[in-house]
């Protein structure tokens, strides 16, 4: 585990980036989706439940209309306070749980639709969230990202020094 102290021009930011390598896969996964997501939420929490894997299931449970941001925060939260070893999160387009767990300071999440962008964000960008568009791809490959997702370390070197600057006030 690599961190930093992320410094500005007149003052030092207070908040750490930590640069966690790989996954500790003891803890818990932390998943939430809104409505649209619903299903691939609980296909996938059952997965990877049944892989041994434990699982904070943030919501929804339902399929009825919801509001996207009352998911991914608590996500968001429980990976940034370190409670989680990383996060999946599910809506439609991915589009909003991915913003909205952005706003975090120490969240990086990855808006992905294929197997390398999965592993990609992981290798240069050290993404602790993954967030998957349950419209636009099939359960199958959902599977098959979270799986690199969880499994592919971070490369450091050159990415490093990038994501270290991802962090801002």
């Amino acid at each position: 585990m690599y961190t930093y102290k992320i410094h500005f021009a007149e003052n030092t930011f207070a908040y750490i980036c930590s640069m966690i390598t790989t996954f500790d896969l003891s803890k818990t996964i932390a998943i939430g989706a809104d409505h649209a997501g619903f299903e691939y939420k609980t296909a996938i929490r059952d997965w990877l439940t049944k892989k041994g894997y434990h699982l904070t299931d943030h919501g929804t449970y339902a399929a009825d209309s919801v509001d996207f941001p009352d998911y991914a925060h608590p996500v968001a939260t429980q990976v940034e306070n370190g409670d989680a070893a990383f996060g999946i999160l599910i809506c439609g387009s991915a589009n909003g749980v991915c913003m909205t767990a952005n706003k975090h300071q120490g969240i990086r999440a990855a808006l992905c639709w294929q197997n390398d962008i999965a592993k990609l964000s992981r290798q240069h960008n050290n993404a602790n969230i993954i967030c998957i568009p349950a419209r636009f791809v099939a359960l199958s490959l959902a599977y098959d990202m979270i799986d690199l997702f969880m499994h592919t370390a971070f490369e450091g070197g050159r990415h490093e020094n990038r994501v270290t600057k991802i962090c801002c006030s």
